[in-house]
């Protein structure tokens, strides 16, 4: 769908015909949501950086192809997901072991801490640590398309034509994918929040 008011579309025409100015706004306005896209399919910062470099080398490559057809934002996520995907298969054909291991802490080896009064109580932040921890946990586990779909929907609050565009499926697969990982987070979450409820 052509979008006549689509400002980023109108800067890839300018990079379309040599705007180096016009790219480099693109790449510092999406730098950090292609990162984070990435990250979330990838679980690894490092190779979502990476990701994302080889993301804005392939607009840029693209450029002279490029028709605003769709909004450049659910072209760009395209790219950026279709690299991911590419990545994860590649992965499984040369599965290697991580060499991260968690750090231990002993009681005796951490330095002792008190609590401030004035901010809020270290139990409170140890729960809110682990809710954030959860959910991530979550989100990792769902299939990659409904994980894709969901972050798509809550945090770039893309529309769902425009999810429906990226994943390359019907929109009523998309409201499905959404509709059912919302489902999976509230039942795997529900202990750690009072009302059980997922917030749309």
């Amino acid at each position: 769908m052509s979008d006549s008011h689509d400002h980023d579309a109108e800067l890839m025409l300018r990079v379309r015909d040599g705007d180096i100015l016009a790219f480099e706004e693109l790449v510092e306005k999406y730098k950090q949501l292609v990162i984070h896209v990435a990250y979330r399919s990838l679980k690894d910062q490092a190779e979502a950086e990476d990701l994302a470099q080889t993301v804005f080398v392939q607009v840029f490559k693209s450029a002279s192809r490029y028709e605003p057809t769709a909004k450049f934002s659910t072209w760009l996520f395209t790219i950026c997901r279709n690299l991911c995907l590419n990545e994860i298969r590649r992965r499984s054909r040369h599965p290697a072991e991580s060499l991260d291991e968690p750090v231990q802490y002993s009681e005796d080896s951490a330095p002792r801490q008190y609590e401030d009064l004035k901010v809020p109580g270290a139990s409170d932040l140890l729960l809110r640590e682990e809710l954030e921890q959860k959910i991530d946990e979550a989100i990792n586990d769902l299939p990659e398309n409904q994980r894709t779909a969901l972050m798509l929907c809550k945090q770039e609050e893309a529309s769902y034509e425009d999810i429906s565009a990226i994943l390359g499926c019907s929109l009523s697969a998309t409201k499905s994918l959404i509709h059912r990982a919302r489902e999976t987070l509230k039942m795997k979450l529900k202990p750690y929040l009072k009302s059980g409820v997922w917030q749309q």
